[in-house]
């Protein structure tokens, strides 16, 4: 029996082997859980990240797209203010709706590139 988690983990494997950041082009990841969404700028090459954003800095309640869009533009912040300008999106083996979609939107709102 195929659960939700072995779904995804199996899209994200796919994915995963097809895009990859670089120095000039990091990859952009997104993960969410129940009550919370996170996301990163990673340069695989080094293997570090070089900016990241989440929901657990945030201190007003809010429905979660809202607190996803409002992640999506501080990524797109903190992602400028190391100098990125261009980022590779990971949907991490989730679908493309809903709070990933608005965290997306935002980050591209905010002035990254995908």
């Amino acid at each position: 029996m195929v659960t939700k988690d072995i779904r995804r983990i199996k899209i994200k494997k796919s994915i995963r082997g097809k895009i990859s950041g670089t120095a000039e082009r990091p990859r952009l990841t997104v993960f969410r859980s129940n009550k919370q969404i996170y996301a990163q700028v990673i340069d695989d090459v080094e293997g570090k990240t070089v900016a990241a954003a989440s929901s657990l800095k945030l201190a007003e309640k809010a429905p979660k797209k809202e607190v996803a869009a409002k992640v999506g533009e501080q990524i797109a912040k903190n992602a400028q203010a190391a100098g990125i300008q261009a980022v590779v999106f990971d949907r991490n083996g989730y679908l493309y709706h809903g709070r990933v979609k608005e965290l997306a939107d935002a980050a591209r709102n905010g002035g990254l590139k995908f």
